[in-house]
This record gives structure tokens, sequence and C-alpha cells, in this order.
């Protein structure tokens, strides 16, 4: 028995692609908003972490 014929026989399973989808929409849009609301100095300073010798030797 093919996995389509267990899916089919769910009542109610086409819900569950539009809720990933609109999961998936909702944290880029906000992924976005978040990151042209952020001050760009935050990502200087994150930017130039890697860059920054060890402090602590």
């Amino acid at each position: 028995m093919k996995f389509i014929n267990y899916l089919e026989s769910i009542s109610g399973v086409s819900v569950y692609p539009m809720i990933s989808l609109m999961v998936f929409f909702i944290f880029f849009i906000a992924l976005g908003i978040y990151v042209l609301k952020a001050p760009k100095q935050y990502f200087d300073e994150v930017s130039n972490i890697p860059l920054e010798g060890n402090e602590n030797n």
C-alpha cells in the first residue's frame, strides 16, 4: 500500500499543507520586518565579532 493511500484516508489532511505554508510566510515576513527595523549599528557590531581578537588570552 502506497503512502498516498494512507493520506487519503485521513479526513481534513488538506489543511496541514496550508498551515505549514502560512507558518513559513509568517516567519519570513517577521524576519524581514526585523531586518528592516533593526538599527544598522547592531549589524555592524555583529559583523565585526569574528574579526575581533580573543580578549581571554
